[in-house]
Formats: C-alpha cells, structure tokens, sequence
C-alpha cells in the first residue's frame, strides 16, 4: 500500500525527533566524559572520585537482589571502564526513576487497590482446584496485587485480525466510558477505523480516552496527533513524552496493551493499533499475534491498571476524582459499606436504584451514603453479575518497573515449575535471566514437554542474534526450540497441563521483565486454555525445530559470538 504524503511526513517528523532525541542523551554523556577526561589537574582527584564511585556500585550491584545474569553484567562493565560505565550505569541500567514519578505512582496505588476485591475465596478455591494453580494464584495475589475472579468468561483470539474486529464491535455498543492503552499507535488504516468508532460514541455521549507511550508510537505518529485526536471528542495522553535531556525515567516505556468498555468488557493481548500487526502491510512476513476478550467481573482489574497509568503520568493533568463510576457494577449481589459489613440483596438494589436516580452521584447522594441509606459502592464484590461457568479462573495481573517484584518473569518461571506433562512458551525475543534458563531447564529435565517459538524472520536483527544465543544452554538440557517460518511471530504467551495459559504483553527479555510497564492475564481450568494449546499446535506445524542444531551444530566462531552477545545482552 502506498503511503499518502500526510502519512509520509508524519513518520520521517517521528523518525527525526526519535533520532534527535537519542543524539541528544549521547551528547549529553559524552560531554561529561570529557569533561572529565580533560579536567586539568583536577583530573586525578576526578579519577579517584570515579574509581571508588565505581567500587561501590560494584559492591552495591553485587549484594543487590537483582538476577545474577544483570549483576555480573554491570559489575564487568563497570570494573573495565569505570569512568563510562559508571555513567552508563546511572542513566540506563539504575531504574533509577525519579522520586516524583515513584510518589506518584505510589499515591494513585494506595487508593486504587483498596476498590479491588480481595479474592481470597477464588484464592481458596484455585487451592482446591489445584495446588500448582492455588500457588501461582496467591503469588499474583500478595505480591502484585491482582486478585483471581470466577465469574468472568475468556475468550481466545489466535489471529489479531480476529481480535481487533471483535474489539471493533464490542467498542461500537459502548454506553458509559472506553478506555484503550497502547504501547504503540499507528495514524494509518488499522487506527483510522477504531477512531471512527470511539468519535461516533464520543458524540453519543460515551466517555472515551486513550492513551499511548510516546516511544513505541515513534515514526508511526507526528506531534500534532493529540490535537486531531481530541478534534474527535476523544480525550488522549501521552506516557513519558520521549524529550531531549538526560531523563533517567526514558527508559521504563508503557508497555500494556489494554482497552475496557464500560467495565464489563476487556481486551488484551500482543497486538497494538498498527497495520502490520492485521495484516495490512507485512513488513517481516506473516506477522503471528494473539489477545484474549474477557467478560466479567475480571475486568475491573484492566480499569484499575488504566487508571493507574492515566492519572499518575504527569502531574500537569487534570486527575479523576471520582472511580466509583468506572468500578461500581450493577447486579451485584454482595456489597460492603463503609464499616466492612455485608449489605443484603434487597438493599443493594434498592441502593442501586436509588443510585441511577441520583445521576452524577450529586451532594444530595453522598449525603445519604454517609448516613447508611446507600452502602459505599466503592466496595463491591460483584458474584451474579453474569451467568458464565463458575469453575474457570481468570486473573489479570499487572507489572511495573517501580518495585522489586518481578511479576512476568516470576509468573513464566511458576508455571515452568509447576508443569507436570507440558509447558509451552511463545515469544518475539528470547533474551532471559539464568533463573529462567535453569527453571525451563530443571522443568526439561524433569521429564516435562517445554518449547519455545521463536520468530523465523526477525523484526531487529541484533536482538534475533541474542535471541539465538541463548538455544544452546536450553536445548541442550532438553528445551526444544522452534522457529516460526512464515515470518514474525509477536505472540507473548504460555500455556501448560490444560490447566492454565497466559496471554499478555510480556516478552521473555529483560526490557518487558525488568524495564517495562506490562500486563498479562491468567486464565485457567476454562475453554480457552485447551483454544489456546490449539493455536500451539497449529504454529508447531509451521516451525522448523532447531533443537538438535544448536545442541551440537554450531561452529566454534557462532559460539565465540554467542558468548559476546549473551555478555551484553542485560544492557539492550
């Protein structure tokens, strides 16, 4: 398809200012290096400084709980060139993010979570159902903060055309408010025919935002995008505008893929709003993607991880003030009020209807939710909303780059350990912690069934040679790798046992594990886990294995270089 040359203009403007802006921070470290280097007879006392700066972070990197593969990386960058790879370290490999960014974070957190449900009865239940299950439940319950939900149905997309126009139709019944965060947007046909969508709800009277992060959408948007965007009554922000400067916080990108209709409907998946990803332009042959459409109670916790992000941004934005409107459900059958007490059904729906009275939630409504005469819907614990099977768990879970959980490598490495027959792995870029390799391995070794698919034809051709070296330390310990040949596959996705299945925006490398705001979903016990084993099996039969080559294949030169790749690999 030819380009017109709005579209032209709009990529070499993004393109620019992405090349600029990196110029910039290269300039702007190079120019401290020499400052440094050439400071005169301060130079020594400067080198000195430097050196037990670098010791220290040293040891500091050495009795840090990060992974082991990250530590030795950084301690050897370090340790050859203090001076550089002190300022390298600072600037890219710290996460040292800014206090104000964290706090923010922090604050938006500490009210958003509490509205959550907290899922210990389908935490219980997960138990009882399965031990290896109820574990990997209560992880992402305590430490991320996601609770499990029965009451919610998954379906599974193996296409991302299938996906999007499912998307497309839910979008177009819209009643009360659209949510959609992408990594990545692109201002071309895919874009064009949502926007149409979300400017005819917007002027219905739909409340519609969206969201992007401005790296990932480099070179597919120009600057003026949020100014057309809010031409069509759709409100938009930006994640981490990409700046010149040295902004420690520009390397933590927004990473999510996630959209939610009136907190009933959610969608995520890999797939972010750009041609290649439905197949309109095939820049690295047929491109491989997946997402999942959740019905339920399970979505609040998709609002939840787009508040999130929404409000904490940018203190220059106007914040909500109120999330009772995209988190309280109708239907509910229990609601708690303000003292933790149960409510009986007859008064939630007569505190429901009292609600939909009183439209805008208006002084007089809080006046009456204070006295007791309407229970706080902010505590909703909704169990008959829909009529789906009950057995099935579904949990959306979030992780971010803030905090020292590990949610999407620990939540990979789980599911590995607690395979009894088969784990399976698909992924664009394969770039992982020893921890992974040794969990994958022992799993191998244990007798369980565990592959990997690997693109056939890469989208970046460093990272597909990094991707390769890490085949010989998994096949050789019983990982079988399988490369997809009919081109790019962009899937980020598990699943193991018919038990349980992932489905999210998390990569197996560090960026999407360690850097990266993501989200993925659990999903286990339901149809969709044996969809999705389904969808495995198919793309098997479209891949090459190359287990047993790159068992005993490879020459000594590709090892040499495998070995230098899998040196630098913590840092790209």
């Amino acid at each position: 398809m030819k380009m017109t040359y709005e579209k032209k203009e709009a990529v070499k403007n993004g393109v620019l200012r992405m090349v600029l802006v990196i110029l910039s921070i290269v300039i702007a470290i190079l120019a401290l290096f020499v400052l440094i280097l050439f400071a005169g007879s301060k130079a020594p006392w400067i080198y000195i400084f430097i050196h037990i700066l670098g010791l220290f972070l040293v040891l500091g990197i050495y009795s840090s709980p990060r992974t082991s593969s990250i530590r030795m990386t950084w301690m050897i960058v370090i340790m050859a060139l203090p001076l550089f790879g002190t300022l390298l370290y600072v600037f890219i490999g710290s996460n040292a993010q800014s206090f104000k960014m964290r706090k923010r974070f922090e604050d938006i957190d500490k009210i958003l979570f509490p509205i959550l449900p907290t899922g210990e009865e389908e935490a219980r239940n997960a138990q009882a159902r399965d031990l290896r299950l109820g574990g990997i439940v209560e992880y992402i319950r305590k430490q991320a903060g996601f609770p499990a939900y029965q009451n919610t149905s998954v379906q599974y997309f193996d296409d991302a055309v299938k996906g999007i126009e499912a998307q497309k139709r839910d979008l177009a019944k819209a009643e009360k408010f659209i949510f959609m965060e992408y990594h990545a947007i692109e201002d071309s046909q895919s874009w064009h025919a949502i926007r149409d969508v979300l400017a005819e709800r917007a002027k219905a009277g739909v409340e519609v935002r969206v969201f992007y992060d401005d790296m990932g959408s480099l070179g597919f948007i120009d600057t003026d995008f949020i100014k057309r965007t809010e031409s069509f009554g759709i409100q938009c922000r930006v994640f981490n505008p990409f700046r010149p400067g040295l902004n420690v916080f520009l390397n933590n990108r927004d990473h999510r893929k996630i959209t939610v209709i009136d907190g009933r409907i959610g969608y995520t998946g890999g797939y972010n709003l750009a041609d290649e990803y439905f197949h309109i332009t095939e820049p690295y042959g047929f491109w491989k993607d997946t997402g999942v459409r959740l019905e339920g109670d399970a979505v609040q916790s998709l609002t939840v991880m787009f508040l999130e992000m929404w409000n904490a941004i940018s203190a220059m934005d106007k914040d909500d003030l109120d999330f009772t409107k995209y988190l309280a459900f109708s239907n509910a059958a229990k609601l708690l009020d303000n003292k933790s007490k149960v409510v009986s059904k007859d008064k939630v729906q007569k505190a429901e209807k009292e609600r939909d009275r009183l439209t805008g939630k208006s002084e007089g409504y809080y006046l009456k939710m204070e006295k007791g005469m309407i229970p706080d819907i902010r505590y909703v614990v909704s169990t008959e909303a829909f009529s789906f099977d009950q057995s099935g768990f579904v949990q959306p879970y979030a992780d971010s780059p803030l905090d020292n959980n590990h949610t999407g490598e620990d939540v990979y490495i789980s599911i590995a350990e607690a395979a009894q027959k088969y784990a399976w792995f698909i992924t664009p870029y394969l770039i992982i912690t020893d921890e992974m390799c040794h969990a994958f391995s022992l799993a191998a070794k244990r007798g369980v069934d565990v592959r990997i698919i690997t693109p056939g034809i890469p989208d970046k051709k460093l990272v597909y040679k990094l991707t390769r070296s890490y085949y010989n330390g998994l096949a050789r310990n019983g990982v079988r790798i399988f490369e997809f040949t009919p081109g790019f596959c962009h899937a980020k996705m598990s699943v193991a046992d018919d038990l349980m299945a992932t489905c999210g925006t998390i990569n197996l490398d560090y960026r999407s594990l360690y850097h990266h705001f993501e989200n993925g979903c659990l999903y286990a016990d339901c149809q969709a886990v044996l969809d999705t084993k389904h969808d495995f099996e198919e793309t098997f039969k479209q891949c090459n294995e190359v287990t047993d080559y790159y068992t005993n294949g490879r020459g000594a030169i590709m090892r040499l270089g495998h070995m230098l790749l899998r040196l630098i690999s913590p840092l790209v």
